[in-house]
């Protein structure tokens, strides 16, 4: 059966018996945000598997990877021991640096949307920052570890080199605004 009528009523469970909550509780907020981040990330990764040894870097796994840490979250934040650590944030930080060898550090805001994949990508960036606030707001009443809360913080970041690895990997001049 695909629903159990548990939450009928309005409320819905954490880790634990006596873990119900109302629906509109923020830790489902954020739980929901992180859902939806990692969703947006599948289409992500469905789009880049054209991408796929036609670079340096696997994008389809990277993004796969950040997928699996992404349940970590949501495992935390639903009241389990799991936890993003130091090593997650570590190996985040050097993709990025592998990344920014074949880039240019852009002077200015970015234009999205030269391209499909780099499109797709400033999109997961921008649901990222807003999965971050989300999981600081529910972070009120769910205390979430620092090693979840600065992998959340580096990941639009990594999101964000990504987007502009795509592009450049596809030839793709990226416009400013112009004021």
């Amino acid at each position: 059966m695909f629903y159990t009528r548990k939450g009928d009523d309005g409320k819905s469970g954490l880790f634990g018996p006596a873990n119900r909550c109302d629906k509109y509780d923020p830790i489902f907020q954020a739980l929901g945000t992180v859902d939806e981040l990692n969703s947006l990330l599948g289409v992500c990764y469905a789009k880049a598997q054209s991408l796929n040894g036609h670079n340096d870097i696997s994008v389809p796994a990277v993004l796969r990877q950040v997928q699996e840490n992404l349940f970590i979250v949501q495992a935390e934040l639903a009241g389990s021991d799991m936890s993003l650590t130091t090593e997650h944030i570590l190996q985040t930080e050097n993709i990025i640096a592998e990344i920014e060898i074949y880039i240019d550090n852009p002077k200015a805001f970015i234009i999205s949307g030269n391209d499909e994949v780099s499109a797709f990508l400033d999109f997961a960036r921008s649901v990222a920052r807003r999965t971050e606030r989300e999981v600081l707001a529910a972070h009120e009443q769910k205390i979430i570890s620092e090693g979840s809360r600065v992998y959340l913080n580096r990941l639009s970041s990594l999101l964000y080199v990504l987007s502009r690895y795509v592009a450049t990997k596809a030839n793709v001049k990226e416009q400013n605004p112009s004021y």
